[in-house]
Order: C-alpha cells, then structure tokens, then sequence
C-alpha cells in the first residue's frame, strides 16, 4: 500500500471541495445520497477517489434525464 491510499479528507474538507455546507454533506450521509464514508472513532472521513466516482455519477446531460433517473 503506497502513502497515496492512506489519503482521507474531512467533511470539512469534502464540504469546502464540493461548495456544500458541512451540515448538507451530513444530511446527504443520513439519507445515503452523499459519497461514501468511513468512520474512524467519532470521525468521518472520505477517500478522494471515492468523492471523485460520486461526483462522475451525478453527470446529467439534461434536467429531464435527471427526472428519468430519479423517479
């Protein structure tokens, strides 16, 4: 395992690099419709490449086809 995979980033962190409050990525993590995370003790943590593949999956290439992916 090289030093690259140890790599996690805060919810702070994610929030900030996603334009999100801290409180919307906490919500997004109670409903599951946020990145997947990981928790160590009491503290959330994500991987960059994790964040990276969510954000590809929310590519639309119209509003409608996000209403067809989301009934």
């Amino acid at each position: 395992m090289t030093m690259e995979n140890l790599i996690v980033l805060s919810a702070d962190q994610v929030a900030e690099r996603l334009g999100l409050s801290v409180s919307t990525l906490a919500k997004m993590r109670l409903s599951g419709d946020g990145p997947a995370y990981a928790k160590l003790g009491r503290r959330v943590v994500y991987r960059p490449e994790v964040i990276d593949t969510w954000v590809a999956s929310k590519r639309y290439r119209s509003t409608s086809e996000y209403g067809r992916r989301h009934d």
